[in-house]
């Protein structure tokens, strides 16, 4: 079984749709659907936006469910000039750019207990994502850190000190705290966010208009894995 998790419902109701022998369940406040999804026994779930929700709901997946690995799917903003709306950035790696403990000596984007800045994305997994995102038509694929952060990010200052600091290719609300519980459970984990947004002062605005074909995007790169083609 493998389990995808997005926090938004745009994220995957393509998948709800194709899903067969549909079952329901709830952990708590999150929701649960399995079946079968593209011939591959399948588990998913809405998260809701932010870290916080993003962890639980990765956790209660793992231990419901113990699927063989997670993708973490969804829309980000550029994380730099060059990576532009309607690219698909596939991590390598995540981090928290929020998470301060530099006044006791960490650098910033440490996490404690599992003592990491960058959390690494499974390198199979990641390979079969750029694999099947490549052989998309006209679909500009990018490689590289995913900065997640409990904010939106909509100012271009802001970027710059994201980018600057992690190197990052995309910002976002979830992916570090999906891959934070995976790790912690030694569960594979991929992340694939399609930029719907600059990251900047009209980040708003371009959401509302690219998101649709964003979750596009990610429908087809998740297909073709399922379906053996990358």
């Amino acid at each position: 079984m493998i389990g995808l998790i997005g926090a938004m419902s745009v994220e995957l109701e393509m998948f709800m749709h194709e899903l067969q022998d549909r079952k329901e369940e709830e952990i708590g406040m999150d929701r649960f659907v399995s079946g079968k999804l593209y011939g591959v026994d399948a588990v998913l779930s809405v998260c809701g936006p932010g870290k916080v929700n993003a962890a639980l709901c990765t956790q209660s997946m793992i231990l419901r469910y113990h699927p063989d690995w997670i993708l973490n799917l969804g829309v980000a903003g550029s994380g730099e000039i060059g990576v532009n709306i309607g690219d698909m950035v596939i991590a390598s790696a995540a981090v928290q750019h929020d998470m301060d403990t530099s006044p006791i000596g960490d650098p910033i984007g440490y996490v404690s207990k599992i003592g990491l800045v960058e959390i690494p994305c499974d390198e199979t997994l990641h390979e079969r994502l750029v694999k099947a995102a490549e052989s998309i038509e006209g679909l500009h694929v990018v490689e590289g850190t995913v900065a997640t952060g409990d904010q939106f990010i909509n100012d271009g200052e802001r970027r710059e000190q994201i980018r600057d600091r992690f190197h990052a290719k995309a910002v976002e609300m979830e992916g570090a705290a999906v891959a934070h519980a995976c790790y912690m459970h030694h569960v594979p984990c991929g992340i694939v966010r399609s930029i719907s947004d600059g990251a900047n002062g009209q980040s708003e605005m371009d959401y509302a208009t690219f998101s649709t074909l964003a979750a596009i995007h990610a429908q087809q790169v998740v297909e073709k894995l399922l379906r053996g083609e990358a």
